[in-house]
């Protein structure tokens, strides 16, 4: 799941003979766990599922609280950053994120609510690191490389998301959850031990991830780093002004179903590959195909990144919009290995479409770049609504039937990726 920041003018002044090595090493941590934090999600939904018996719509709010945190905490982040400066936001966006963290120790023995509250305050923290970190990593350095160090920066956030359902598996599911009818014969000394064990499951790995988002969050404080000038904000025109703009909304609505459509299969896919039809595999042994969904777009934005320099984005987001309706209508069809990795494959064409289409939406916006970015980043919502909708679908119809709802997604990106196929030609 990528991120960008508001492309806004921005200068950081350093001291002189300081080395940018250090801090951009700690920024490119930050991708990282941020990676790391956002794919977990996809590992503890079918844990939490089946650990409190819920539909899928009620197991969806996960991500509506994690992906709702991004649209309330947005605008709030932004002003607290002008107030207190980036270092400090990205020290305060660390504690925050700690703290969510730590919250999963008492959820853990005390119900499915004070989850939902963690995910939101972990979310809400992360959000605010967004906006802090994005601009670092434009400002470390040479600004003519500063496109090559986000993508590098990016790749390590895709690390994140590809480790983190392999080791979420292996730590959170391995244990494996009793069935409906196997908890109904144990004793109530029995279902108290079971329900300990998996609170416990949950409590050690998310109080390791606090504790290093506090280290991170101290050496971030003591880190030496450019302090941001924010250019001259030309916010002439206000909103009425933005939405004019067509491409910027029609950008703001694919970017709402991509991140959608991308979330909400990744939220599926270890009970996707649970269901008898497809694969037939335990939580446990699903999860470590999940890293092959977020691998897939990490391995597809390097191959991109070549391939955009010949191809327009346009046509590109066509294309890989088009491959991807084509797999998830396999995946919903098919049946055994060929549903299986076509759904898996999907990964490695959503490699490129969250830059395009930020990108693509942001062009010649001159003056309102700044509101643009920041109408994008709260249509990152789309992350918390879609996969509600593909909840009541798979809770209505069937779990196979419900991926309909992430292919009607996609096939909004392959209208917007066509209608703007020669944007940047037509100079």
């Amino acid at each position: 799941m990528e991120h960008h920041s508001s492309s806004m003018p921005l200068r950081g002044e350093m001291a002189q003979g300081a080395s940018n090595t250090g801090p951009l090493v700690i920024v490119t941590i930050l991708f990282f766990m941020w990676g790391l934090l956002t794919s977990l999600n996809d590992v503890l939904i079918p844990h939490l599922k089946a650990v409190y018996t819920l539909s899928y719509v009620q197991a969806m709010l996960v991500q509506f609280c994690f992906f709702g945190a991004y649209f309330i905490v947005s605008i709030p982040a932004g002003m607290l950053i002008k107030k207190i400066g980036y270092q400090h936001g990205a020290v305060a966006g660390l504690t925050i994120a700690a703290a969510g963290c730590a919250l999963f120790y008492p959820a853990a023995t005390s119900g499915y609510t004070l989850f939902l509250i963690a995910f939101f305050v972990l979310a809400g923290g992360i959000t605010i690191l967004q906006v802090a970190a994005n601009p670092y990593v434009t400002v470390l350095g040479d600004p003519q490389t500063a496109s090559s160090r986000l993508t590098l920066t990016q790749a390590f956030n895709s690390l994140g998301t590809t480790v983190a359902p392999t080791l979420g598996g292996m730590l959170i599911l391995a244990g494996g959850v009793l069935s409906a009818e196997d908890l109904a014969k144990q004793s109530s000394e029995q279902l108290a031990a079971y329900h300990a064990s998996q609170a416990a499951a949950v409590q050690g790995p998310y109080l390791a991830l606090a504790a290093a988002l506090l280290l991170l969050a101290v050496l971030f404080a003591m880190a030496r780093l450019p302090k941001i000038v924010d250019g001259e904000q030309a916010s002439t025109g206000g909103w009425s002004q933005v939405l004019q703009q067509r491409h910027l909304v029609l950008g703001a609505l694919a970017i709402f179903l991509y991140v959608g459509g991308e979330v909400s299969i990744g939220s599926f896919l270890i009970n996707f590959l649970g269901d008898a039809k497809v694969a037939g595999l335990s939580a446990a042994d699903a999860a470590p195909f999940v890293s092959y969904y977020w691998g897939g777009a990490m391995v597809g934005r390097f191959i991109g990144f070549a391939a955009m320099r010949y191809i327009s984005p346009g046509k590109a987001l066509a294309f890989n919009a088009a491959a991807v309706i084509a797999l998830v209508l396999l995946g919903i069809f098919g049946s055994g290995h060929v549903a299986m990795w076509a759904m898996l494959a999907v990964g490695l064409f959503n490699s490129i479409m969250f830059p395009t289409i930020f990108s693509m939406a942001l062009n010649k916006l001159g003056p309102l770049t700044g509101q643009g970015s920041g109408l994008l980043c709260m249509a990152i919502v789309g992350g918390a609504l879609v996969p509600f909708a593909q909840g009541l679908l798979a809770d209505s119809i069937s779990l196979q039937t419900s991926f309909f709802v992430p292919a009607a997604c996609y096939t909004f990106i392959l209208y917007f990726g066509l209608k703007y196929a020669n944007m940047y030609t037509e100079e």
